[in-house]
């Protein structure tokens, strides 16, 4: 895990690309999807598609330094970057950016609903302008030859979940794009905060398999609520990928059965402990390259959910990784207090 992205050592644009596998994603979740995230759930998947936080087009083209934005290590791939925003010029000066930094697809984000980049149009606002998202999306695979793809919602606010969606996927897909993901609630940006968007609207799992029926030639993805990996398989009868978001981050030992029953294939981790261990090096290198041990460890806090002793884990790292100089004893001291069942 001690290789490090940077433009200079990954593929360029034209350098023939595997064709990556959606089968099960991990979905873009601000605050949530780190880097260092990343990497912890890469020791229990290695064939999950992950993806970035929302990473908007100013951060990219005015932020300094791009490595706080885009860094990434290698063991991360198969690897996503979502971009906000709604400029097509922008977006695709980003999309050759984010090419640059070795991404393997740039995800258009439509599905936001944050009040705070409404304004910008950024976000599920988009739907209600969806020759602006074609446009975008022509000329960012213009520029790229890595996959540029879609995360919507089946709507917004008064928009019908029926024609108004048919319209939006028409519309986007004739610019060129293959590949929708869609959260299977309305966002409703006049009335509910964004964490009400979540929850509140309901699911409607039916609307995104018919969506599937009638546009087989598209890759169409289904989001939202799901929580289990049976729920997945179900899903995957009816559209062609799952993406989960929440459940992935709160109960991160649900990745570890992701590539033996939906990929066929062994996992890395035999077990939780078995997985913080084989983390510990990455802890290490970031520390020593300055991060904080709780900016590193918060995405582990739910690993040992269930297990007993996974409070007091918990409640170790909460206590004591955020003051100054904590090293890695606090995490092996952390690791110490908990016992996991033996796999019978």
């Amino acid at each position: 895990m001690n290789d490090t992205t940077t433009p200079q050592t990954r593929m360029k644009s034209g350098t023939a690309r595997p064709e990556l596998d959606r089968t099960f994603s991990v979905a873009p979740m601000m605050d949530w999807t780190t880097r260092d995230y990343r990497a912890f759930a890469r020791t229990l998947t290695t064939r999950a598609l992950l993806y970035t936080e929302m990473v908007t087009t100013g951060a990219i083209l005015h932020g300094s330094p791009r490595e706080r934005f885009l860094g990434h290590s290698d063991v991360e791939h198969p690897l996503a970057l979502q971009l906000g925003g709604s400029h097509a010029g922008e977006l695709a000066e980003c999309a050759t950016i984010a090419e640059d930094w070795g991404y393997d697809e740039v995800n258009l984000n439509v599905g936001c609903p944050s009040d705070r980049v409404q304004n910008n149009l950024i976000g599920a606002c988009l739907m209600a302008y969806p020759e602006k998202v074609a446009e975008a999306v022509r000329t960012m695979q213009a520029a790229v030859s890595i996959p540029v793809t879609v995360k919507c919602r089946i709507g917004i606010d008064d928009q019908d979940e029926d024609a108004d969606l048919e319209r939006f996927i028409a519309i986007v897909a004739d610019a060129g794009c293959k590949v929708f993901t869609v959260h299977a609630r309305k966002a409703w940006l006049k009335g509910l905060s964004p964490k009400q968007n979540r929850d509140v609207p309901p699911l409607n799992y039916p609307r995104v398999h018919r969506l599937k029926q009638r546009y087989p030639e598209l890759h169409i993805g289904i989001n939202g609520g799901i929580k289990t990996l049976d729920e997945c398989a179900t899903h995957l009868s009816s559209v062609d990928s799952v993406m989960v978001g929440r459940e992935a981050y709160q109960n991160p030992w649900m990745l570890a059965g992701v590539d033996e029953q939906l990929y066929g294939v062994k996992s890395p981790a035999q077990s939780r402990m078995a997985a913080a261990i084989a983390f510990r090096p990455y802890i290490a290198q970031r520390l020593n390259e300055g991060a904080k041990l709780n900016h590193i460890t918060r995405h582990l806090l739910g690993l040992f959910q269930g297990c007993p002793g996974g409070r007091r884990f918990r409640r170790h790292l909460s206590e004591h990784a955020h003051k100054e100089g904590a090293d890695l004893r606090i995490f092996d001291d952390a690791l110490s207090l908990v016992r996991e069942p033996q796999a019978a």
